[in-house]
């Protein structure tokens, strides 16, 4: 499948727009919006008690998202998002007064305040603070301490675009006996993940950024050892061996991480996601992330071809995603102006940040740059 008949898939082209906010949310394709259509004829005109298949797409799904991150599918549970998939890990391990959490001033609210509640809890948080959109090595190795129990970063950061090398930052964890969590909302769908060469114990991401599927459906990657460590704050009926033998009431839970999904899951976003998860397999997941890369590095250098300066101007490939983001005087305003023109981004934090995907053009790219140096 080329480039063009990948575009002919989202509609919006058609009318002009030049969307580049996928850090906040995607468009859907045809393909997607084929399988609304699917699963709505389904359960209005054929088989309104569809389990049978459904159970089925969710075991599908739960393979995919294995190749995803590069896990066993029964390591992997539907959660309504990431904030919800950290707390089970946070509200799941068993704290004692003055252990400490590692994060960093740069994480997004989800990635923050699930381990920030524990502080009733005297757990004790340790932020390590960014240089130039980064978290360097040597500045997370200075922050451990004999009671830090656990590490938990991004991927990649929703502001900075800054990638982080999760191997080297799993060999740390691996060293002081840390458990390490991985937030991957911004990376899952753009970036290669390998969650087993990373190190990593948990993992949660979502499905409406760069994997380009529904919102209120998340998920969740728990290795067998930390599952060990982890006594869920919830149960549920689907959470037990044997969830059918309604009335037996016999609380053994399930031994895969099945064990977290407690009742009925958002089955139509899990539909939608896996159609999405396909879609992408036939691109290539390393075809996807070269073409966000190079998309990457051709805009920043147009930027600072027009005398702007992005927040990652000094990064390697390997530390850059498809994020970029830049500073520029009235910003509010020019972002205003750009939206009029129909270019689509976000401005956060007083940072313009724009987000193209794999299907995103360096035309594109140059008509934003110009409009950018019109209204400087």
């Amino acid at each position: 499948m080329n480039k063009n008949e990948i575009r002919n898939l989202f509609p919006f082209l058609s009318t002009g727009k030049i969307y580049f906010n996928h850090a906040a949310i995607s468009p859907f394709s045809s393909v997607i919006v084929e399988e609304f259509r699917r699963y709505a004829h389904q359960r209005s005109a054929t088989d309104v008690n569809n389990w049978p298949g459904v159970g089925r797409t969710i075991a599908e799904a739960k393979v995919r998202i294995g190749r995803l991150l590069n896990v066993k599918s029964d390591r992997i549970a539907f959660t309504e998002n990431v904030t919800n998939g950290i707390n089970l890990l946070a509200s799941g391990i068993k704290w004692e007064k003055g252990d400490r959490i590692i994060l960093n001033d740069l994480e997004f609210p989800a990635n923050v305040y699930p381990f920030m509640n524990l502080q009733k809890q005297g757990v004790e948080i340790d932020f390590v603070k960014s240089a130039d959109g980064k978290i360097r090595l040597e500045d997370i190795e200075k922050a451990i301490t004999e009671r830090t129990k656990l590490l938990s970063i991004s991927h990649v950061q929703f502001l900075s675009g800054y990638r982080a090398d999760m191997k080297a930052i799993g060999e740390i964890c691996m060293k002081h006996g840390i458990i390490f969590c991985a937030d991957v909302i911004q990376s899952a769908g753009a970036m290669i993940i390998d969650a087993q060469n990373w190190g990593v114990d948990f993992i949660a991401g979502g499905s409406q950024k760069w994997l380009m599927a529904m919102q209120g459906l998340g998920y969740v990657y728990v290795s067998e050892k930390l599952q060990e460590m982890i006594q869920p704050a919830y149960a549920g009926w689907t959470s037990v061996k044997d969830p059918w033998n309604l009335l037996d009431f016999n609380l053994e839970l399930v031994d895969d991480a099945s064990r977290y999904e407690n009742g009925t899951l958002n089955v139509l976003g899990i539909c939608v996601l896996n159609k999405s998860l396909g879609f992408f397999e036939t691109i290539g997941y390393e075809n996807i992330e070269k073409q966000i890369i190079d998309n990457s590095v051709y805009f920043r250098d147009c930027l600072s071809a027009a005398g702007i300066s992005p927040v990652m101007k000094n990064a390697c490939s390997s530390e850059l995603s498809g994020i970029v983001s830049f500073n520029v005087n009235n910003g509010n305003e020019i972002f205003d102006e750009l939206v009029k023109k129909d270019i689509i981004g976000s401005y956060r934090e007083g940072l313009i940040r724009f987000s193209p995907h794999f299907y995103n053009t360096k035309e594109e790219i140059d008509k934003v740059i110009k409009e950018i140096r019109k209204l400087l």
